[in-house]
């Protein structure tokens, strides 16, 4: 085949892909009916949950892929029930937790109409899981401020560069067919798959994002304190103020990858990173990969590879990779 002709194949079928990837883009993207139902049934559980006694002047507040806009018209809701001490950030033990959860368990099972009902005391947060009725899957937290700010921050990423959401959705049904997108199995939660699309685009030549220390360079977790809302606005303030900061920089050489090299990409990438994950594991703070021995906040090393978060405390970081790249250099 002579050079030109190759050339041609290769334009006609990057043409293909790029294609394909839209239309699947436009029938995995929630309608306006997919976002009603996930109000409504918001609102039910919010009714559930002021019906329970343990739990008055709790509020029932929705974060994951549903707050961060990442979420398919078939992804779950997340829920947590963030109880309040007058306006100031609190925390609940673990048993108070799981105590409640089974409150909360009692009342659903009283109204009925919810199915599969299942609560996991033993998970790092404990978790009630439950379907409702538009066959939504939906999961159940106690204070979980944690879990609202990582999916806000997602959120904010994706007004640098539109082209983050549509690969993570992309991402999120390519692991999804390759049954890697389920933590309880081991494998890689959408919040994992969304850290590893960041990291991608901040190693881009050129990068679309930039580090996650230039958006916020604190430690999140450990700035919610005192007054919640203060705290909230002073996190939110900071981030707006550096990605305006950056999107305003008229120095930054733009990449203009399509959607389609930025998948293929994304694949090479993760399956070379496979030689280095006995040594090395991924940082989206950094931007870079960062050497295990040097890092005193990894994981024990029972895992092929690490994604940190470092605005998050240990306790949140994703894991469990070794599935992923196992299937990422097998496509």
């Amino acid at each position: 085949m002579s050079a030109s002709r190759h050339t041609q194949y290769e334009w006609q079928w990057q043409q293909l892909l790029e294609c394909t990837l839209r239309d699947i883009l436009q029938s995995i993207n929630p309608l306006r009916e997919d976002w009603d139902v996930r109000f409504h049934m918001i609102n039910e559980i919010r009714a559930v949950v002021q019906s329970v006694e343990s739990l008055r002047g709790a509020t029932v507040e929705p974060y994951g892929s549903f707050v961060s806009e990442l979420f398919t018209k078939w992804g779950d809701l997340d829920i947590s029930i963030e109880l309040h001490h007058g306006s100031y950030i609190t925390s609940a033990g673990r048993k108070h937790k799981q105590s409640l959860l089974v409150d909360v368990l009692h009342a659903l099972r009283k109204r009925g109409g919810y199915r599969r009902l299942q609560f996991i005391s033993n998970a790092r947060v404990p978790i009630l899981k439950l379907e409702g009725r538009y066959n939504i899957s939906c999961d159940i937290s106690v204070n979980n401020l944690s879990g609202q700010m990582k999916s806000k921050m997602l959120y904010w990423i994706n007004e640098i560069d539109g082209r983050f959401r549509d690969l993570v959705l992309l991402v999120k049904v390519w692991a999804n067919n390759h049954r890697i997108n389920d933590s309880k199995s081991g494998t890689l939660n959408s919040y994992c798959l969304s850290l590893l699309v960041v990291f991608h685009f901040q190693t881009l030549e050129p990068p679309i994002l930039p580090p996650l220390r230039e958006i916020y360079p604190g430690n999140i977790i450990d700035d919610l304190t005192g007054l919640r809302a203060a705290a909230e606005k002073q996190i939110e303030d900071i981030c707006g103020a550096n990605i305006n900061r950056i999107k305003a920089d008229r120095s930054r050489i733009v990449n203009r990858s399509t959607l389609s090299e930025l998948f293929i990409s994304f694949l090479a990438k993760f399956s070379d990173i496979c030689s280095r994950a006995s040594t090395q594991g991924v940082s989206p703070f950094s931007g870079q990969m960062e050497d295990i021995d040097s890092v005193m906040r990894w994981l024990p090393k029972t895992y092929a590879l690490f994604v940190i978060f470092t605005p998050l405390p240990p306790s949140h970081y994703s894991a469990h990779l070794f599935y992923f790249l196992h299937f990422a250099a097998n496509v």
